[in-house]
């Protein structure tokens, strides 16, 4: 068995009123308008409470505008063996 390291670098261009927010595990999400969230994993995804479900959109418009914000994309991947 292999693990498998998958980095994603984004860089976006976003509203000035998106904020960095830490969620009680320790990680970080973005805190948008709206009282909504924003995780970016494989694909936007979305709650209305960090502490709660994520979940895709079903809007192709709101997935577009978030992935129409991405300046560029970076994807390394790299293999590690024990």
């Amino acid at each position: 068995m292999k693990k498998l390291i998958v980095t994603i670098t984004l860089e976006m261009s976003v509203p000035d009123d998106w904020e960095l927010f830490e969620t009680s595990e320790g990680g970080q999400v973005i805190k948008m308008p709206d009282n909504q969230y924003l995780d970016i994993a494989i694909e936007p995804l979305f709650a209305t409470d960090p502490e709660e479900h994520w979940s895709t959109t079903d809007s192709e418009n709101e997935l577009d505008t978030i992935l129409d914000m991405v300046d560029s994309e970076d994807v390394s991947y790299e293999f590690i063996t024990h």
